[in-house]
């Protein structure tokens, strides 16, 4: 069974966290483990990282940019990876899911980042929601982490 990380920031209003929990549905419903962490309530330790084999990145869009926490984890990967050069830090799939006010810019960011980073490669269009994530963006959710769980079994 393939252990996968979704990685997200969330607070005030909860709408990333929301998404993220239906990423984690899906993937869970595909047959991987999960593990959950909302980048607001710590820092994540990088040198876990290497044992996800996928990764779901979730932000708010802050001004057209990606939250300061989920920019310090990549940071801190490329860091890591820089000055390591550990095996199972980069190559992973990966699969992004945004909230926003109405700009939803963040898309074009965090795509952008994680191209920079070398995490590894996207596997499915992201899935973004304006404002709280209706039934129709947390189906869209669970979708993406399928999709995400499929890359990674298959």
């Amino acid at each position: 069974m393939a252990n996968v990380l979704v990685v997200y920031h969330s607070q005030e209003y909860g709408n990333t966290a929301v998404m993220a929990e239906a990423v984690a549905e899906g993937l869970r419903a595909a047959g991987c483990d999960v593990d959950l962490f909302n980048t607001n309530e710590g820092r994540f330790d990088i040198t876990r990282f290497p044992q996800y084999a996928g990764v779901a990145f979730g932000s708010p869009d802050y001004d057209g940019y990606l939250a300061g926490g989920l920019k310090t984890f990549l940071d801190d990967h490329y860091i890591y990876k820089v000055h390591t050069q550990l095996q199972g830090i980069t190559g992973k799939p990966y699969v992004l899911f945004y909230s926003h006010g109405g700009g939803g810019k963040v898309k074009e960011a965090l795509i952008s980042v994680l191209k920079h980073y070398g995490i590894g490669a996207l596997v499915a269009e992201p899935v973004g929601s304006h404002g709280r994530p209706t039934p129709q963006v947390q189906e869209q959710c669970i979708s993406l982490g399928k999709l995400l769980a499929e890359a990674i079994l298959t």
